[in-house]
């Protein structure tokens, strides 16, 4: 995601949007592609299907990708100097908070919605494509609001709303219009969390050093993967029983909540006006 932040700058949002919401567009239709390989052919072909398929289409991208920025032998592969600077410990504590509530709604919400809802198989399958389709225009949308609200504005309102959607719209409520309500709003918002963390870093320490620090808030999203779906799951099986989602869906919205908290540090670290456009 470094790579369209090192070749624009004035829309460079929106730009990041458009490129993230490639995953969004995918999920459209590899869902209930991978949904009907499975009762078709089992999980296991499904899955290698699937992993062949991102794999082809990932390599033949990659053919066309280029960097702006060469990163000279002098400069270090990873800057961990930004440790020490709190603007970044904020960005990487909202990455591992935000990554780690990330996934909860889209490997629970079908199972709720089947188990407690009493809902079909296809509507929890339908609910994940509403998320990647809602993801989409969210991904693109928030790329043009952070032109008029700033970057870091976005990204936090972005992470409120978001949690706002699991806490507000999930925890209380099981009826289906609420499940879709729920998924819209989700996936307007959390893609907006994906799209602009690039973003924001490259407007913090200039592109010049997007590409050395980029791959420590990786490091931030891969605790968060690592942690979030499957402590998600041991609640719903050890807490819940099973059948109660409601630790899952606390655990995933409070999370969620947390990484705004992080990106509010942020904002305040970079400027106290309330006012101010950043």
């Amino acid at each position: 995601m470094s790579m369209p932040a090192q070749w624009f700058t004035k829309r460079r949002a929106l730009a990041v949007g458009f490129v993230v919401a490639g995953s969004g567009v995918g999920g459209l239709w590899l869902t209930p592609a991978t949904d009907h390989m499975i009762s078709a052919l089992g999980t296991a072909w499904a899955l290698r299907i699937t992993g062949i398929i991102v794999f082809a289409v990932n390599s033949v991208a990659s053919l066309f990708m280029r960097n702006r920025l060469v990163v000279q032998r002098r400069e270090k592969i990873v800057d961990l100097s930004v440790l020490r600077d709190p603007r970044f410990l904020f960005i990487f504590g909202g990455g591992i908070c935000g990554t780690t509530a990330y996934f909860t709604p889209l490997f629970l919400l079908p199972s709720f919605a089947i188990q407690v809802s009493g809902k079909s198989d296809g509507f929890g399958t339908n609910l994940i494509t509403i998320i990647n389709a809602a993801s989409t225009i969210g991904r693109i949308g928030t790329g043009q609001v952070a032109k008029s609200l700033g970057n870091i504005n976005t990204l936090s309102l972005c992470t409120f709303l978001a949690s706002l959607s699991i806490l507000a719209l999930w925890l209380p409520f099981d009826a289906g219009g609420t499940l879709v309500a729920c998924a819209v709003v989700y996936g307007l918002f959390c893609g907006g969390f994906i799209g602009l963390v690039p973003v924001v870093m490259a407007e913090l320490w200039g592109i010049q050093r997007i590409a050395t620090i980029i791959g420590l808030l990786y490091v931030a999203n891969f605790i968060g993967t690592m942690v979030g779906a499957p402590s998600s799951g041991a609640l719903l099986d050890s807490v819940g029983g099973g059948n109660d989602f409601k630790p899952s869906i606390v655990f995933s919205g409070v999370f969620m909540a947390i990484a705004f908290l992080f990106f509010v540090l942020l904002r305040v670290s970079v400027s106290r006006s309330l006012l101010k456009q950043i």
